[in-house]
Order: C-alpha cells, then structure tokens, then sequence
C-alpha cells in the first residue's frame, strides 16, 4: 500500500513539473506564422548566495519564421547571468543555457531576469523568470 502511495506521488510530481515546465512570451516577428516566442522557465530557479545554477531559454519558431533573434538577459543587482547577449540563428536549435551566478552579498528572496528577443525585422518579444535566492 505504501509503495503505490509513493508510486502515485511520484507521477503526479511529474505530471505537474511537465504542465508548469516553461512560460512563453507573446509571439514576436511578423504575422501568422511568421513569429517567435521567447521561452523561459515557468518555475523559480533557486540559488545560493555565492553559487551558479544554469537554466535554459528557448527560441520557439513558428514555420514561417527564418530571422535571426538577439537574446538580451538583463538582471538585477547581486545576479550575473552569462551570456548577457546572444544570437540565435535560423538553423540553431534555439536552446540556449544560461549560467546564473548569485554574488556572496546577493539580496535574499525572488529577484526577477528579463530576457528580450529581437528578430532582424519585426517585433522583440520579452519575457521574466524567477530566479529565488538564498542564504549559503
């Protein structure tokens, strides 16, 4: 009985991790299927004080789309994130792996990281996610 209570557990933290695992921007680019989405995680990212974590954002493309995308990252005070800028190239996946480096004096608690796609020709997309800090 206890094994398939943990069982039933265990399938609905993953059913819940699959429906909540990214956040998607407003479509960027053009119209129709000429667009982008910037996608980032849907869940806070936790880090310790004076430690990294990594975190992937995404490029959606629709089937229209073939421009390239600066990602821009901008964070707050005591977070460095790397790369702060990069592009995304029509024939690249579009996954891109950010390195997110809390400084030994971050502030405490959520602290919020914008990413900014903007394609050659059209209209950026941008979106935030949560990045939660805490004491090493």
């Amino acid at each position: 009985m206890v094994t398939m209570a943990k069982a039933l557990m265990v399938m609905s933290v993953v059913a819940m991790t699959a429906l909540v695992g990214c956040k998607k921007s407003e479509p960027g680019g053009g119209a129709g299927n000429d667009t982008f989405r910037v996608v980032v995680p849907a869940v806070s990212t936790d880090v310790k004080q004076g430690e990294i974590q990594t975190v992937r954002v995404s490029v959606e493309r629709g089937a229209g789309f073939k421009q390239a995308v600066k990602l821009e990252v901008k964070a707050p005070t005591g977070l460095q994130v790397d790369p702060e800028s990069t592009t995304v190239k029509p024939g690249d996946k579009g996954d891109v792996q950010l390195k997110i480096t809390a400084a030994k004096d971050a502030p405490l608690g959520d602290q919020k990281i914008m990413v900014k796609g903007t394609p050659d020709h059209g209209e950026a997309a941008e979106l935030e996610f949560k990045v939660t800090v805490s004491a090493k």
